[in-house]
């Protein structure tokens, strides 16, 4: 996790230690519900093993708007750094391993801690980047230019992640996404 957290910022090794001392170990079984919508995210997770999926209900069909797993960050960012109610579902996938801090110690360790405060402001521009990207290939990518850019960027969700979750992702119908799997070179 350290290093992890130093891609973003690089702060002393006293107030990095002194930071991650406060997350502690999680685990939970494939196919849990984490948190779901109307619930407020109460902790940041950093994933050691497995993967999750966020998604959101819409005519009985799920849309799947992010995957995470190891090394990064999960859960449902705007949940937990505002404490409203989550609009959506985080559920793991798989036999998931975590770190994870509460919202009221990281909150406080950012405000003992003006270097950990900047580490995730940095860590935020870096995601809010990423969330700008995706949204610009899935308004301006045709289907098969969003899945070239995809395998591109995550050939190893391939083997990872079912097609059904990775077609809702890039929204694709099932059956085109199959077709683009046989089509498109990986």
């Amino acid at each position: 996790m350290k290093a992890y957290l130093s891609e973003f910022y690089q702060i002393k090794d006293e107030i990095l230690d002194e930071y991650i001392a406060h997350w502690s170990e999680y685990n939970l079984p494939r196919k849990t519900i984490m948190t779901a919508p109307g619930e407020t995210e109460r902790y940041l997770y950093y994933v050691i093993e497995g993967i999750q999926k966020s998604y959101y209900l819409g005519e009985e069909k799920q849309h799947v708007i992010a995957f995470a797993y190891a090394p990064s960050f999960s859960g449902i960012p705007e949940s937990f750094f505002t404490q409203t109610p989550s609009r959506y579902f985080l559920e793991t996938i798989t036999n998931c391993k975590f770190l994870r801090i509460s919202y009221e110690k990281h909150q406080q360790l950012m405000q003992q801690y003006r270097e950990i405060e900047t580490l995730f402001r940095k860590a935020t521009e870096l995601f809010l980047v990423g969330v700008l990207q995706r949204q610009h290939e899935l308004m301006a990518f045709d289907m098969e230019t969003r899945f070239t850019v995809f395998v591109k960027r995550s050939p190893h969700l391939l083997n990872m992640v079912s097609q059904k979750d990775l077609a809702s992702y890039l929204r694709i119908d099932s059956t085109n996404f199959s077709k683009l799997m046989n089509k498109v070179r990986i």
